[in-house]
């Protein structure tokens, strides 16, 4: 995007009038322009984005993959992906998480690893949860425990699993820390996801949280090995 922005610019300012032009001349920083990034991307902070929809919005990445995610009104966001290198998460959802009754809908199509899940943190301890309704490929990077299952009324019957990461990025930094999985026997996009359901199966199995960070609606693709993730989505909390 940086390249080619000067010419930009300048054809730009060829159209101000000339009174307006002294004026910059004179008062630059306040006629300042934004940055080429802002015209094009319209980033906003996730304080701003959350007060202004109702939503936190967040996405993170890592290697040289194709990893498109973009914010739409609302509750919605879509994203696409392709790579071999690296991966991606992103997602909208709330500041906070912890109890929440969780309502969705849209389209997700994954090739290669990938999840479609409820996804968060907390802290004290550290644990990386998921609740997952549809995934690609299941292929995680440490293996997984089985503790057993959960079925709530209404919205199916999900495997519980715990991994352990070593070293690897989390919220507070490179940090060795649990994961817990709930993994929807039959996939599907959209319906209900009850959250506390899920924490209270977890902690019948002795799989303690701590205090919620942020929790969101997310769509995660990586890559394992030489297997590399790609797809659409479109989803919408409501």
């Amino acid at each position: 995007m940086g390249k080619g922005s000067g010419s930009f610019v300048n054809n730009l300012l060829t159209m101000l009038p000339s009174f307006l032009l002294a004026a910059v001349a004179l008062f630059p920083g306040a006629f300042s322009l934004p940055q080429f990034g802002e015209i094009f991307h319209g980033e906003e902070s996730n304080a701003t984005l959350e007060a202004r929809q109702g939503y936190y919005w967040s996405f993170w990445s890592e290697g040289s993959g194709n990893w498109n995610c973009r914010n739409g009104a609302g509750g919605s966001y879509t994203a696409t992906w392709s790579g071999n290198n690296g991966g991606f998460v992103c997602g909208k959802g709330w500041n906070q998480g912890g109890s929440r009754i969780v309502k969705y809908s849209g389209t997700y199509a994954p090739k290669g690893p990938g999840y479609l899940a409820i996804y968060g943190w907390t802290t004290n301890p550290l644990i990386e949860y998921y609740i997952m309704d549809s995934h690609g490929d299941l292929a995680p990077n440490e293996p997984w425990t089985a503790k057993g299952n959960v079925t709530i009324a209404g919205e199916g019957t999900y495997q519980v699993y715990t991994s352990t990461r070593v070293n690897k990025p989390s919220i507070v930094g490179t940090a060795t820390f649990q994961q817990y999985w709930s993994v929807r026997n039959e996939t599907r996009v959209g319906g209900t996801i009850s959250t506390q359901q899920h924490f209270n199966a977890w902690r019948s199995f002795g799989m303690n949280m701590g205090n919620h960070n942020y929790m969101i609606l997310a769509t995660e693709g990586y890559t394992n090995g030489a297997n590399g993730p790609s797809g659409t989505a479109s989803l919408t909390l409501s």
